[in-house]
């Protein structure tokens, strides 16, 4: 692998409920065997009706306490996707998701909603909904591609925020280097590349959080295999910030 080049995929429109991914962006981009479909979580969820109202949002007391500021429905909703609070300092929340992932809000978001008073929540299960994305693909143009389904997590160690995979189907999410030697004859003995999470970061840098680019298109990895994105998250016993 020489190269790698990423184009975003022009012209989808807004996307509603029951609306087909694979069809708006099988129709817009011609796609190659081993490409990689970046789509941002947003429009999956939209997809997917992951929206919610927040006239649906009743606000418990432990909602209007974490608030600070912030609109106590939209809290109460973010409390209602989180497995458990990390850490809290109103109105920032880090949650659990039932998924596993450490984020800020539980990955409740009301930017790109589809209209005022509403936020757009996580796909229920993002790797299911990688994998029917990737058949609707191969079905509509007869190529073999992996999807990753990415959103915007901070890191604890970093300033800024970067986007990663939270659902991918069709490549490895890791690549696991371990036990190979490097150019000096140093075995590698800890060494796995979070490979799907570069991919969504670089992915990121065309498509932009105000460009309407929800899509995109790698190609040139030349990746194989299967995996889901859980395998991204670090297992409870080693994980230092428990």
């Amino acid at each position: 692998m020489t190269e790698v080049r990423i184009f975003g995929v022009a012209g989808i429109p807004e996307v509603g409920f029951g609306d087909d991914l694979a069809s708006l962006i099988a129709n817009r981009v011609e796609l190659e065997d081993g490409d990689v479909v970046v789509v941002t979580q947003k429009v999956v969820s939209k997809a997917e009706g992951r929206v919610v109202r927040l006239t649906d949002a009743n606000p418990s007391a432990p909602a209007h306490r974490l608030s600070a500021g912030r609109d106590p429905r939209q809290t109460e909703v973010i409390l209602r996707e989180a497995a458990r609070i990390v850490r809290s300092r109103p109105p920032l929340i880090i949650a659990e998701t039932r998924h596993g992932f450490v984020c800020a809000s539980a990955g409740v978001d009301a930017s790109n909603a589809p209209e005022p008073e509403t936020v757009v929540l996580l796909p229920v299960d993002p790797d299911q909904s990688a994998a029917h994305l990737r058949e609707g693909l191969r079905e509509l143009t007869g190529r073999t591609v992996g999807v990753v389904i990415t959103d915007s997590f901070g890191r604890a160690w970093r300033q800024g925020t970067t986007d990663v995979a939270v659902g991918l189907a069709g490549l490895e999410p890791i690549r696991n280097l371990t036990g190979l030697r490097d150019l000096k004859g140093y075995e590698l003995h800890a060494t796995a590349i979070a490979v799907a999470d570069e991919i969504a970061g670089a992915a990121e840098l065309v498509m932009g959080k105000l460009e309407r680019l929800p899509a995109a298109v790698v190609r040139g990895l030349e990746l194989t295999g299967e995996g889901t994105a859980r395998e991204l998250v670090m297992p409870a016993d080693r994980d230092l910030f428990r």
